[in-house]
């Protein structure tokens, strides 16, 4: 593209965008109520003592090996626990487990489904395993499938790794956290697919219980306003104008969905940062704290939010992100470990026929590098 193409295409699209009318928050989601875009909206985050300790989750998960029929992933989920900028040796669970998941397609009721099963890596992990009655999809269920597309079995697999978050975070509840604790999912506190929600309801039983704070923290937001501008860029504008000089939250909306039973907030978790995030408190959970608590947990959240890699940004999050990802060479260590079995076994021309429908995308990208 030419320096003359770009000048023209940066000027069209500056007179496209317009930030003179922010608009109002616009969900598509009629059981949200939003609440209205204000300049006054903002509270400043004062500093607090707490005793609290956040606990981040997050995971990860790969394909090891693949076909339109099959897939084989390894899955991760870790947690850390922190308090303010200081991490906490964990205790009775351990800060990371794995495990391997076979997702298979197969013809019932007139329809194609896809059945998934999923083997710790080691058998102490076994109690951090989604249930695989869970995991039993059609595939045209229409909370797994691409838009009006028949689901792809790839994205149908990830989803063990998904309910084992739940799993793994409603086990660190009732054997790690004590009354007052705060966990940080990455992500929202959305149940999307069928079966996830009993996950969830498990999850916030358990947090009643302990007296634990159930949050979501995202990294991006897609949220637009009623003029067609992003949400967070809206409010980050708001916050300019008003010149906030230091890390504020700001009330965006509230949803009481079964399936998204929380108040959104929008963060600024260092005031060096030019970064805001979305981040969900249990709804139930947020009416029953006071002032003070909740400032108690926006300042362990700042002070996490320090680190210079990426300030304003929970660095517990950062933390387990590395824990839980799952690398290449990884992958590729257990590909060839599943490959050669396959070989051993005798099971290589049945398994390949089926991988050679899929490979050839992946060859090309070898060809032309």
């Amino acid at each position: 593209m030419s320096l003359k193409a770009t000048k023209k295409l940066i000027k069209k699209l500056d007179a496209l965008i317009v930030d003179g009318n922010i608009g109002e928050p616009h969900f598509s989601d009629k059981s949200i109520k939003t609440f209205p875009l204000d300049r006054n909206g903002f509270k400043l985050i004062r500093e607090s003592e707490s005793k609290r300790k956040l606990f981040f989750v997050d995971g990860g998960n790969q394909e090891i090996i693949g076909a339109p029929n099959f897939s084989l992933q390894l899955n991760r989920i870790s947690f850390g626990i922190w308090s303010g900028k200081n991490r906490i040796s964990e205790g009775k669970i351990p800060r990371k487990f794995e495990f391997f998941s076979a997702t298979h397609s197969s013809f019932r009721d007139e329809e194609i489904h896809y059945d998934t099963t999923a083997i710790a890596a080691i058998d102490e992990f076994e109690k951090f395993i989604p249930d695989e009655r869970d995991l039993s999809f059609n595939s045209l269920d229409r909370t797994v499938m691409n838009g009006n597309s028949r689901a792809d079995i790839g994205r149908v697999a990830s989803i063990a790794r998904r309910f084992a978050e739940w799993q793994f975070a409603n086990i660190l509840i009732e054997n790690e956290m004590e009354y007052g604790d705060v966990l940080v999912l990455d992500g929202t506190l959305q149940s999307a697919f069928t079966n996830e929600r009993k996950y969830l309801e498990r999850l916030y039983e358990s947090a009643r219980k302990k007296g634990v704070v159930i949050t979501g923290l995202s990294k991006t937001s897609s949220l637009f306003t009623t003029t067609g501008l992003s949400l967070l860029g809206a409010v980050n504008e708001l916050a300019e104008e008003k010149t906030i000089s230091r890390e504020w939250y700001y009330i965006v909306a509230e949803s009481q969905s079964v399936d998204h039973n929380v108040v959104i907030f929008f963060l600024k978790l260092n005031k060096a940062s030019e970064r805001i995030f979305r981040y969900e408190v249990q709804r139930e959970k947020f009416y029953n704290l006071s002032d003070n608590e909740l400032v108690e947990i926006m300042t362990l959240l700042v002070k996490n939010s320090s680190d210079a890699t990426f300030p304003g940004y929970p660095y517990g999050l950062i933390d387990v992100d590395r824990l839980a990802r799952v690398s290449y060479d990884e992958i590729e260590y257990y590909r060839g470990m599943i490959l050669s079995q396959m070989n051993e076994l005798g099971k290589w021309r049945k398994f390949s026929r089926h991988i050679y429908a899929s490979d050839a995308h992946s060859i090309l990208n070898i060809l032309v590098g």
